[in-house]
């Protein structure tokens, strides 16, 4: 009997949730209403700073000051207001100040201009010339660290102006000879080689001296192929006696020659018999 009651209380529930299904799909679904939103202009400084703002229909000091995060009493304040006071379409209500739209830059008057200063000149200053002429021991125009100085050849340094006109002498070793202390400018120099030997680089160079440098500059020269090399006093003795020997050699044997010749001349013919 118990189960015959529980069947009949779960089908009646089961028509219920019919019932309320079928109500439910047959009513009409209600659109949502879209909100709706009112466009302010968002107001800007005008020329002269002041932010203003054109009062529309239904407008109020409160919803003015609502839409633009101003306070009601600072709004009234601004405009010389109270609550009371009634607002008209069109007009103007002051928001605040700020900074203007567009600024037009006012020119001047253009300042005065000084004396000029004088430029300062530059003072002459003092530079290093060093000058080397080496042995060009395997002829390839550029010094070796291993390559020594070939000494008494001649160095000329003379300036445009023909003020400075100095001569030295290449030294022996490895160092060069430096001409301290000239004046800046351009200069000229030039070597001379020594007899017996040949250069293998240019002998003349133009060069502009500049205050506070060193300068150094190598030129080479070669030993010449064509130099003679003075026999030993030993060698020129031994040279000497085989010439001696060699004339009385020869001698000997022109007179050897004539004595054969005379000894066939003085001999009696034989008679034939």
């Amino acid at each position: 009997m118990l189960r015959a009651k529980n069947l009949r209380l779960w089908s009646g529930m089961g028509i219920v949730a019919i019932l309320l299904f079928l109500l439910g799909t047959s009513w009409p679904a209600s659109a949502a209403i879209q909100a709706q939103f009112t466009p302010f202009p968002t107001p800007t400084p005008g020329p002269d700073g002041r932010i203003v703002y054109i009062v529309q229909a239904n407008d109020s000091w409160w919803r003015i000051a609502a839409i633009h995060a101003i306070d009601l009493n600072d709004l009234l304040r601004l405009n010389d207001a109270t609550s009371e006071t009634v607002l008209l379409e069109g007009e103007e209500v002051l928001l605040g100040f700020g900074g203007p739209s567009e600024v037009t830059p006012t020119v001047g008057p253009r300042p005065t201009e000084g004396p000029s200063l004088p430029t300062p000149t530059a003072q002459p200053g003092s530079g290093t010339l060093c000058v080397i002429l080496y042995n060009d021991i395997n002829g390839d125009s550029i010094r070796q660290e291993e390559e020594p100085s070939i000494p008494d050849g001649a160095i000329s340094v003379s300036d445009q102006s023909g003020e400075v006109s100095l001569t030295e002498t290449t030294p022996s070793g490895m160092e060069p000879f430096c001409f301290e202390e000239l004046m800046q400018g351009e200069y000229k120099i030039s070597i001379a080689v020594p007899d017996g030997y040949n250069p293998t680089t240019v002998l003349n160079y133009t060069l502009m001296l500049d205050p506070g440098t060193e300068t150094y500059l190598d030129f080479g020269a070669q030993v010449s192929s064509a130099a003679v090399v003075e026999p030993t006093s030993t060698g020129g003795n031994r040279t000497l006696l085989l010439g001696i020997a060699g004339g009385a050699l020869l001698l000997g044997g022109i007179g050897l020659g004539i004595y054969a010749a005379l000894m066939g001349r003085g001999r009696p013919k034989r008679l034939a018999e």
